[in-house]
């Protein structure tokens, strides 16, 4: 059985409690930790937020790998070091605004030298043919999958046939890659994301939500992607 692995995201929770809320979601059983960035110009709907330094302050409450999702519209060789010396080990970059030019080449060397993975995340109706040459050179491609929504699910219903096409990007072109959903998801709908080829899911509320419970809250979400994991097999 395919095991998907659980992202916990730090969009929404209580910063003055950063440190021990990735202490207990380590704990609780998440594979990775998903910390966020954004200037305010691709992410217009939220604040300034994150960034490396809230990486640098929870890379001592955590042994699992930290990637630092970046909503940003520009940046430097100088960011990318910052990202790695905060201790993070992936850095994921907005496709949009950085696919064909020269300096992606040069973010992505930097990160690899850096000894960071290096990702690159698709906004809310970016087409999948935008990773078809740079997926040789990145590690994980990341579906934002909020959209507009006409019923009760968190995501758009147009992202599970593009998920499945970068399925099958990924499995002719770099089977390695990981593919990952992050937007909109909860135990209740996740199950389409993984038939159509999710290999990671991100949760923010789903984890953090009352942290109490937050060995629960991880149980619910394992046992609903292990439930549509075998699906696939069946």
């Amino acid at each position: 059985m395919k095991r998907v692995k659980i992202a916990a995201g730090l969009a929404h929770v209580n910063y003055g409690e950063l440190g021990d809320l990735v202490e207990k979601a380590t704990k609780a059983g998440v594979d990775y930790i998903h910390a966020e960035a954004a200037d305010m110009q691709v992410l217009t709907n939220e604040s300034l937020m994150g960034g490396f330094r809230d990486v640098a302050g929870i890379r001592d409450r955590t042994d699992l790998p930290i990637e630092l999702h970046c909503y940003i519209k520009t940046c430097s060789l100088k960011f990318i070091g910052q990202v790695a010396d905060a201790g993070a080990n992936m850095i994921i970059l907005p496709i949009d605004h950085f696919l064909g030019g020269a300096p992606l080449a040069f973010f992505i060397k930097r990160a690899k030298e850096r000894g960071m993975k290096f990702g690159l995340f698709s906004n809310c109706i970016s087409p999948a043919f935008f990773f078809e040459e740079v997926i040789y050179w990145i590690d994980r491609i990341h579906v934002v999958t909020h959209g507009i929504q006409d019923d009760y699910y968190g995501w758009r219903r147009s992202i599970v046939p593009m998920i499945k096409k970068l399925r099958k990007m990924i499995d002719e072109k770099k089977p390695e890659v990981e593919l990952a959903c992050d937007g909109g998801i909860i135990p209740e709908n996740l199950e389409p994301l993984v038939l159509a080829g999710a290999d990671v899911i991100e949760f923010s509320r789903p984890v953090f939500e009352n942290p109490d419970n937050m060995v629960e809250n991880v149980r619910k979400i394992r046992n609903a992607l292990d439930a549509a994991s075998k699906k696939l097999d069946s």
